[in-house]
């Protein structure tokens, strides 16, 4: 999928993360630690390429609000930093995808023998309901 795709580095002051408690269950430090990173982008006031923030607005991805800040929480694991990794690493997948070009539609024509198919297929059905009327004795 990635055609022609070239890692794109991001600033540290362009990303926000905090802290914040994971939902679930954690025993004792359920509600004395946070575990959670909750990641913030924002797409339009970042460094990169113009393209690349277009096809990232444009995306149909929930975690892109309205006015283009990327939101992403990472609670699956135990520790802080590995849930900061994890959300940098899919504010970096979502970079990615966004960065790869998509090769451009080149329109087709049906075949000759798919036409004929077609239209006999068509001839057939329509003779099928054509038999469905009233009988006349």
């Amino acid at each position: 999928m990635a055609r022609d795709a070239i890692p794109i580095p991001l600033r540290e002051g362009e990303v926000e993360i905090d802290a914040v408690r994971a939902q679930g269950a954690g025993g004792q430090n359920v509600n004395k630690v946070s575990n959670a990173a909750h990641l913030r982008f924002d797409i339009r006031a970042s460094s990169l390429p113009d393209a690349i923030k277009a096809r990232l607005l444009r995306m149909k991805d929930h975690r892109i609000s309205a006015d283009g800040v990327v939101v992403i929480k990472a609670q699956t694991h135990r520790s802080l930093e590995k849930n900061r990794e994890d959300a940098l690493a899919r504010l970096r997948a979502l970079i990615a995808s966004a960065a790869a070009v998509p090769r451009p539609r080149r329109p087709t024509q049906a075949t000759h023998g798919s036409k004929q198919r077609r239209v006999s297929g068509k001839i057939r059905r329509g003779r099928v309901k054509a038999l469905r009327g009233r009988v006349d004795e």
